[in-house]
C-alpha cells in the first residue's frame, strides 16, 4: 500500500539531547569558551529547520551538565545539524559528550488516529 502525497504530513518532533561537559572545557577561559560558542551559533544559524534551545543544568541534575531541546519536522535536517556539530572541537577535543538522547513525536497518537480514519475511509 502506498500513501498518497496528500496524506503525508510532516510530524512535529522534538529531541532532548543530554550533554556532559568535560574538565577540559572548564579549563578554557570564558573568552575561549565564548569563541567556540560563537562557532556553534553559526552552525545553528545554517540549520533553520531545527529550533534549538540550550539549557544549563549543572546545579539541577546528575549525570549531565547541559541539555538541548531540538524541535523539528524533518529528521534529515535534525541529523544534518548534529553531523555538523559533531565535527566541531566541542566533540572532537572532546570538550563535551552526548550522554543520552530522547526523541518523540508531538501528539503522535493524533497522527495515528488520523491515519486509522484515512484507512477506514479508503
Amino acid at each position: 500500500m502506498t500513501q498518497s502525497s496528500e496524506s503525508i504530513r510532516p510530524l512535529p518532533m522534538a529531541a532532548v539531547v543530554y550533554l556532559a561537559f568535560e574538565p577540559a572545557w572548564l579549563a578554557l577561559n570564558r573568552q575561549e569558551r565564548g569563541e567556540i560558542a560563537g562557532q556553534i551559533g553559526e552552525i545553528l544559524a545554517r540549520h533553520p529547520k531545527v529550533v534549538f534551545e540550550w539549557f544549563d543544568a549543572d546545579a539541577l541534575a546528575g549525570g549531565f551538565s547541559d541539555f538541548a531541546i531540538c524541535r523539528f519536522s524533518d529528521m534529515r535536517a535534525y541529523h544534518h545539524l548534529w553531523e555538523e556539530l559533531r565535527d566541531t572541537v566541542i566533540f572532537s577535543k572532546p570538550y563535551a559528550r552526548i550522554v543520552n538522547v530522547t526523541t518523540g513525536i508531538e501528539n503522535g497518537f493524533q497522527d495515528y488516529e488520523a491515519a486509522l480514519e484515512e484507512l477506514a475511509d479508503a
